[in-house]
């Protein structure tokens, strides 16, 4: 076929959403695909089937996640009908193509035919990876989102026409407003759960029970702490006799690990790598670990995540229901007015934090300060840039203010990371190890670090987001009282009240600049950082300081305005605009 012969086919690809596959796949060199075994698959063998154009690449985690998802949905479905997959890999060297092609029961684009994976690419316009275009049997595109459908669907997915699928989504429309304990945990292949032994238990026998959907990754810290946890609270429901039980959602990525996790539960499980647990994981919006989801005895929702109740209360959660955490907020609002430095740090004998040299500091020296509680890690890249910004403004604020201490409390994983890290840090901290960081954490409900918690001198919580504070005001936030960060607004907000809403600048002439308030940013101009004030440009991603910004002829100086000062009276610091 000459050259503008298959420019010619694919203008008229690219003019219609049916395609003729063999003319789709082939090139003038090369008229079938290729196996894992290396073994050639003529293209007209497709003719007649459902296909799938699967574009992955080794180089991306998500497509090895999806791609043995695509696997189990395949082995299901080509047995039995017409169902073909090709992959289009974006690798570029052959080792990487031929291990991850290794993993897949399907046939390929060979590696060497570059022009024909980019005109692939192109044509179906991926701009992501994994991508799944899915054709019917006579090659009209059925969809573009196969990902979605396969994450959403798996094998019930199939045919994969519009149709079926709105039909799918009508049926979880359904099951959504009519929830029950069936319709939470079967399928259409599957009306049971398994147990820690692998036996099969109808879900129809958990019927009339409070149950916890337990979404579990075995391989990840914080989800093996609370199954541990929760382990103990099961254990202490059941002694009692409560009609209780649980069932782990898992989602792990290699069934050894699953395995592991299933014989440390004594409760039910779905299966590994069940559809279900992705479609439940979209139902109950699931975006953190650990969580919990309590259904009651009649198969609806009770709480979208009771760990917290779990790690603070354990088994006085239960039955985890409205009454009950109306009376666990009571006990946890009567801590928060009765809380004290000493009721937080000290624990039986644990009633110290220690300074750099191994000095034990007793709790009570610490009485009537400002505390900030660091909670941080070695291993955490946005620790390791926050915490030379934050040394700095410990100094500033202890030059300034005596009655202020900051207390690290390490989320490392060895006592040679947390000596590395404690090292670099002029304050106190917790020892490594210490039984007081559990405690804590459930507290003050961390879940990402870095994160600062502000006591004042009465051992009252202000703030469980002061490193946003500091960011913004440095050593100004202390005393990190809310009646004074509120004075601090009021102070910026006076500062813009005779700024223009927009201005027009020689820098940025696209579009006009809008007064915005914004967190932090860099300037455009000047290329130093700004804070709490910028004039922006939102469609541009633009951003100049308010004294960059206000310069009088859209940069040019006025008579009088010298050193950094424009008209306006203010000054840059690379900061806050300060009037001068």
């Amino acid at each position: 076929m000459a050259e503008h012969d298959v420019d010619g086919v694919e203008k008229l690809l690219e003019a219609s959403d049916s395609h003729d596959i063999h003319s789709l796949l082939t090139s003038p060199l090369r008229d079938y695909l290729v196996r894992n075994s290396g073994d050639q698959v003529k293209t007209d063998a497709l003719k007649g089937k459902t296909v799938g154009l699967y574009f992955a690449a080794s180089w991306r985690g998500p497509c090895h996640r999806f791609t043995q998802k695509l696997v189990d949905v395949y082995n299901n479905i080509s047995a039995k009908v017409g169902f073909e997959i090709a992959f289009v890999s974006a690798d570029r060297d052959d080792e990487s193509f031929s291990k991850f092609f290794s993993k897949m029961p399907w046939v390929a684009v060979p590696l060497s035919d570059s022009d024909m994976r980019d005109k692939l690419r192109d044509l179906f316009s991926v701009r992501e990876l994994p991508h799944l275009v899915l054709l019917d049997e006579y090659g009209k595109v059925l969809t573009s989102d196969g990902v979605q459908i396969i994450e959403d669907h798996g094998v019930e997915g199939y045919p994969f026409t519009p149709q079926h699928i709105e039909e799918l989504k009508e049926q979880d429309e359904v099951a959504r407003r009519g929830q029950s304990l069936t319709s939470i945990l079967e399928s259409q292949l599957r009306n049971f759960v398994i147990s820690n032994d692998g036996k099969e238990v109808p879900v129809t026998e958990l019927e009339g029970k409070t149950i916890g959907l337990h979404f579990s990754l075995s391989s990840f810290s914080e989800s093996v702490a609370f199954t541990e946890k929760l382990v103990k609270v099961y254990n202490e429901l059941k002694e009692k006799g409560e009609s209780f039980e649980i069932v782990t959602i898992p989602l792990d990525i290699d069934e050894e690990s699953f395995k592991k996790g299933l014989e440390k539960a004594p409760w039910f499980s779905l299966p590994f790598r069940d559809n279900k647990c992705e479609k439940l994981t979209r139902h109950f919006k699931f975006s953190t670990y650990p969580t919990l989801v309590i259904l009651g005895p009649d198969g609806k929702t009770l709480h979208l995540n009771a760990a917290d109740a779990v790690k603070e209360h354990g088994s006085l959660a239960y039955p985890f229901n409205p009454v009950k955490f109306s009376e666990l907020e009571e006990i946890e609002k009567a801590k928060r007015e009765n809380q004290t430095l000493e009721s937080i740090l000290v624990s039986g004998e644990q009633d110290f934090v220690i300074a750099k040299d191994g000095i034990k500091v007793p709790v009570s020296d610490l009485v009537g300060k400002n505390i900030l509680l660091y909670f941080s890690a070695h291993w955490c890249p946005p620790c390791r840039v926050f915490t030379p910004k934050l040394i700095e403004i410990y100094h500033n604020t202890k030059a300034k203010y005596g009655d202020f201490e900051l207390i690290f409390i390490s989320y490392d994983h060895n006592q040679t990371s947390f000596d590395d890290y404690f090292n670099e840090m002029p304050w106190l901290a917790l020892p490594f190890g210490d039984i007081r960081k559990a405690s804590l954490s459930n507290l003050f409900k961390i879940r990402s670090i870095p994160k600062l918690v502000a006591i004042t001198t009465a051992g009252k919580t202000v703030s469980t987001e002061a490193e946003d504070l500091l960011m913004l005001h440095g050593a100004d936030t202390y005393p990190f009282t809310e009646q004074h960060i509120r004075e601090i607004e009021v102070e910026h907000e006076e500062m813009a009240k005779n700024w223009p809403q927009k201005v027009k600048h020689a820098v940025h002439k696209k579009h006009e600049l809008v007064l915005t308030r914004y967190r932090i940013y860099l300037c455009n101009k000047c290329a130093k950082d700004g804070k709490v004030w910028a004039f922006r440009c939102e469609e541009c991603n633009f951003d100049l300081h308010p004294e960059c910004a206000l310069e009088e002829d859209q940069g040019s100086k006025e008579e009088g305005v010298e050193n950094g000062e424009n008209s306006h009276g203010l000054v840059c610091d690379g900061g806050v605009c300060l009037k001068a």
